[in-house]
């Protein structure tokens, strides 16, 4: 069938009509397992009745005003995220992207506001990803998704994953600040050890840089904490959020501290749609669950059961698994065939889950997902990776037998 959408998503011929928890219903009637969660985005599952409400009854009141006015549901929002955070300040936006645009203006903006308008370079890592901007490709420094589209924009320089010596090596007087996922998820579900953090904001400390966290896929409870940072136990200056924090209503957030956001000054950076009353009303509700102990200790408590089957799973089938990896409920299997392979052999098991770097499945639920649901996903996985490991068995077409 045509379609008039452009062409730049290589999209699966499956539709969605309905949600519920984590199943999805495709338009044919079949229920499918989703651990992918809008790429982790839908953190309370699907049509959570807490987020539903929420998002109704804003709806038949205002949805929208711009930010020409004081919007309470905002406010209320900033002040909630600041008080269970490191951060005195919120900027909202609509998307993770546009949250690390906001964090590489402000990281440069905090110098020239403190007099060292030179200090605009900034440091970055191999095999990140920050969005889909000119700005922030330009940051991940990823051929691919540079290619045609000219001179990648300067002031940003990489390093390796997890090497300080490099880091230190690479600041220069024009280093204005660090920009870090916490786990790299499109990058193949990397993290460098706590270790590298508290170096990082020991370097940061010494230097007059800014430590920037993109916490886009990783908050909002995806690791066990409110924040990802919290688990490791090193506080950034400024950090981006999205995915989670809107339950999958498009909302993101730059959170810092006063003195980071010191040059952002009335007329330096704006959003037209950001942080609208609807917008807020979905990310209040989101808060409202995921801020509750019982709720984070769920996914604690998840993660350790999903590891440990998954490490089950790695055993049975070493020919197709080469590795489990990642944090929390971001998880990512690291493939001995192609990932693509494995995320089309768990899709026919009615399974979803997500392609990353370094030939990763990601597999990412919501965070409501329950031991009976994993128990599910899991022998799901297997019959997937037995599946895969019949066909290459197989004898050729044509071949002796």
């Amino acid at each position: 069938m045509s379609s008039h959408l452009l062409p730049s998503y290589a999209r699966v011929d499956l539709a969605f009509e309905r949600g519920e928890g984590v199943w999805l219903v495709a338009t044919d009637g079949e229920r499918y397992l989703d651990f992918a969660s809008g790429v982790a985005v839908s953190a309370l599952g699907h049509s959570h009745p807490h987020v539903v409400a929420a998002i109704t009854e804003q709806v038949a009141k205002v949805i929208h005003v711009s930010n020409l006015y004081r919007i309470p549901e905002g406010e209320r929002l900033a002040e909630r995220l600041c008080d269970a955070s490191f951060a005195d300040t919120v900027f909202f936006c609509n998307s993770g992207a546009e949250a690390m645009e906001g964090v590489l203006k402000m990281v440069r903006k905090y110098q020239s506001a403190n007099g060292h308008p030179e200090r605009y370079r900034i440091l970055t890592f191999e095999g990140s990803f920050h969005g889909r901007t000119l700005a922030t490709l330009a940051a991940a420094k990823n051929k691919k998704h540079l290619d045609g589209f000219g001179p990648a924009m300067d002031g940003f320089d990489q390093v390796p994953l997890g090497d300080i010596e490099a880091v230190k090596r690479a600041i220069t007087p024009e280093t204005a600040g660090i920009v870090i996922e916490l786990v790299q998820g499109e990058g193949g579900v990397r993290a460098a050890p706590p270790q590298f953090f508290r170096e990082l904001r020991q370097v940061c400390d010494e230097r007059g840089l800014l430590l920037a966290f993109d916490e886009v896929q990783t908050g909002i409870g995806r690791l066990g904490e409110l924040f990802g940072y919290q688990k490791f136990g090193v506080e950034p200056d400024i950090m981006a959020l999205a995915k989670g924090l809107g339950g999958g209503f498009p909302v993101g957030a730059v959170l810092a501290t006063e003195a980071a956001a010191k040059g952002m000054t009335p007329g330096t950076h704006g959003s037209t749609f950001g942080g609208n009353p609807l917008a807020m009303a979905a990310g209040n509700a989101v808060l409202d669950m995921v801020i509750k102990p019982e709720f984070l200790d769920h996914v604690r408590q998840i993660t350790l059961l999903f590891r440990q089957r998954l490490a089950e799973i790695k055993d049975r089938h070493p020919s197709v698994i080469e590795e489990v990896r990642g944090e929390g409920l971001l998880i990512g299997l690291k493939c001995k065939v192609p990932n693509g392979e494995l995320i089309d052999a768990l899709r026919a098991e009615k399974l979803l889950s997500v392609a990353a770097g370094d030939n990763v499945a990601r597999l990412v639920p919501p965070l409501i997902v329950s031991d009976a649901e994993v128990a599910e996903a899991m022998a799901r996985l297997d019959r997937a990776c037995a599946a895969i490991e019949r066909g290459k068995t197989l004898p050729k077409p044509g071949a002796a037998g």
